[in-house]
């Protein structure tokens, strides 16, 4: 079976953030259409290798928020997906530019979003941006070899 890359959009700044972001990674390395080894994380792809999340003292350095910041697009823009992990409640400012920006590179963007949090409003600009958005539990069996456009069931703001 073919399998895609994605580009992995998702915050780590929060707990929320963090429980999202591991369990789509969960349910990733079940889905056998995604070839994760070949994906880009941002997390693990941060400029030197240096994790802000250990050092965030790096978020003042130039140098190092060029590169990491330039290293994000090349990995939208050579990944197949743009998959973004959104909890309406702590939106993420950088996802919704990667989002915007997955568009502009004719990419097809999946909306992932908690199962307890899907159907609260989101953002006007994330959900015009997705071509589909689904609950955190459809993730590990969502056919990334045939993606569809769908409607979100909430509302927007």
């Amino acid at each position: 079976m073919p399998k895609k890359t994605i580009y992995f959009g998702a915050g780590w700044f929060t707990d929320r953030q963090n429980k999202a972001y591991k369990e789509a990674m969960e349910a990733l390395k079940e889905n056998p259409t995604i070839d994760l080894e070949n994906s880009y994380v941002p997390l693990d792809n941060q400029y030197k290798g240096i994790r802000v999340d250990e050092h965030p003292e790096y978020l003042h350095d130039k140098v190092w928020a060029t590169a990491t910041y330039n290293n994000d697009l090349n990995g939208i823009k050579t990944n197949d997906i743009m998959l973004g992990v959104y909890i309406p409640d702590e939106e993420d400012v950088g996802l919704g530019m990667e989002l915007g920006y997955a568009l502009s590179q004719g990419k097809y963007v999946l909306l992932v979003i908690p199962d307890e949090d899907y159907g609260k409003p989101i953002n006007l600009m994330s959900w015009g941006v997705s071509d589909n958005v689904i609950k955190m539990s459809q993730l590990k069996d969502f056919n990334f070899n045939k993606p569809r456009f769908d409607f979100y069931e909430g509302a927007v703001y």
